[in-house]
């Protein structure tokens, strides 16, 4: 999913550049004014689990691997505001410390596993969760298919960037990456049920704080 340098051509890498900036600028002064004190040190433990939990990686298929993402976790946990603050310090440092994702293309994985991947989940949570209730089963059914759904999106969004760059052509890029993410979203779906889980087993009031 982390797209790296030499893929995007220079349109697509300053759009979503500046997408991302001026998103993420508005991410943080929302998530300013309206995080209370409980929320910061919620946003402090996912950033560093989700960073950790990406190094996780498990098998696909035809020797392919996959990892978490985190967006529908942070999107069900915390928001999506807040969340995309979260994806995008995890990216920025995994950019900087393991070259995972290029510089360059820092804005269009930011674009595609921050607000994509984070606001898809947040409205797919929000929907399925109101259609089947705020009870567990629909808490756990909402987060089951918003991990998947956060996935494709992500996986979409990265598929058209390459072909509008030239990388590969759409009708060849886009089966491949959404054929491959449709099983690695299924493995994000039941990581994201399974933390799920124990939260509202040990600390299920943290499911009653503001969505920021």
């Amino acid at each position: 999913m982390h797209i790296p340098d030499g893929f995007l051509n220079t349109a697509t890498v300053a759009t979503t550049g500046i997408a991302s900036v001026g998103g993420l600028s508005v991410a943080v002064k929302i998530a300013a004014n309206k995080l209370g004190e409980k929320q910061v040190p919620l946003m402090g433990i996912l950033a560093a689990f989700i960073f950790a939990a990406q190094m996780l990686n498990f098998p696909v298929a035809g020797g392919t691997s996959g990892h978490l993402i985190g967006a529908a976790l942070c999107a069900v946990l915390i928001g999506p505001w807040a969340g995309v603050i979260i994806m995008s310090a995890v990216l920025i440092a995994q950019s900087l410390i393991f070259q995972d994702g290029g510089l360059l293309a820092l804005g269009a994985n930011i674009f595609n596993m921050g607000f994509v991947a984070v606001f898809g989940a947040f409205l797919t949570y929000k929907l399925v969760s109101g259609i089947l209730g705020n009870s567990r089963r629909g808490r756990l059914t909402g987060a089951a298919i918003a991990g998947w759904v956060s996935v494709m999106l992500a996986a979409f969004a990265a598929a058209i960037e390459l072909a509008v760059s030239g990388a590969s052509p759409f009708a060849v890029v886009t089966p491949a990456m959404l054929g491959i993410h449709a099983l690695i979203g299924i493995g994000e779906g039941a990581i994201t049920v399974f933390i799920l889980q124990a939260v509202l087993a040990t600390r299920a009031d943290i499911l009653d704080l503001e969505r920021v």
